[in-house]
């Protein structure tokens, strides 16, 4: 059985202390674009009719809930996040929702996916993997769970590439965020959110990290001023 590290149960503990207003503080911090992000990734998916889709870091369930729109009515969709205090926040979500019959969520980390090989048509993870302590295990976890020729969409903030939009960008992020996250929730999570952000490892890393796990025809997509960043890799067919 996978054994959380110190940084990973204290990561842990952060999102269950913030989950009442996380929803909240996503649409305020980010101006709501966020949602339009999520829409963006989920489209990058090709699900067919009785397909499955595994959302990692699934939180409050917003990407599960997208991927549940955008697809056939007879594809399931498991959502997974190994916060207990997110996932009580994102079933209420799924029970006042029409897609919310289609949507199971597991409570389990990254590293350690409990379901069989070959299980999934696509993987998403929204805002999560630099979240993931061991983020090539779990690269590779994912590759594990996808079936061939299955699709995994990775969306993730970034730093934007123009000098003046990153001064820009970087004021907000370390000064204003914070402040504000702080005055309506805690403010240490949303001082480890441009923390997390700065850590991570660069566009050219990151694909790299990915081709590691085994995934090809990898593509990315810069998204507003590349304040954030889709990934896309699918697993060869005959494997």
């Amino acid at each position: 059985m996978f054994q959380l590290s110190d940084k990973g149960r204290r990561v842990r503990q952060m999102f269950d202390d913030i989950s009442g207003r996380y929803d909240l503080l996503n649409r305020l911090l980010s101006f709501g674009i966020d949602r339009r992000w999520r829409r963006f990734a989920v489209s990058q998916l090709s699900i067919p009719k009785n397909g499955q889709v595994l959302d990692i870091a699934t939180g409050t369930c917003d990407v599960a809930l997208e991927v549940a729109a955008q697809t056939d009515a007879s594809v399931t969709i498991v959502g997974e996040d190994f916060t207990q205090g997110m996932l009580v926040r994102g079933q209420a979500k799924l029970n006042s929702s029409p897609y919310g019959q289609r949507i199971a969520l597991v409570n389990a980390p990254c590293e350690e996916i409990p379901h069989p090989d070959n299980t999934f048509d696509g993987i998403t993870i929204a805002f999560g993997i630099r979240n993931v302590v061991d983020r090539q295990a779990g690269l590779n976890e994912m590759f594990r769970v996808l079936k061939p020729g299955g699709r995994v969409v990775i969306l993730e903030f970034s730093n934007p590439r123009s000098q003046l939009f990153r001064k820009i960008y970087y004021f907000y992020f370390q000064k204003i965020l914070p402040a504000i996250g702080g005055f309506l929730s805690k403010r240490s999570a949303y001082q480890y959110l441009p923390d997390s952000v700065m850590e991570f490892p660069d566009r050219e890393t990151f694909r790299a990290m990915l081709a590691s796990a085994g995934f090809s025809r990898l593509q990315h997509v810069d998204l507003t001023f590349g304040i954030a960043t889709v990934y896309v890799g699918d697993k060869p067919r005959g494997l």
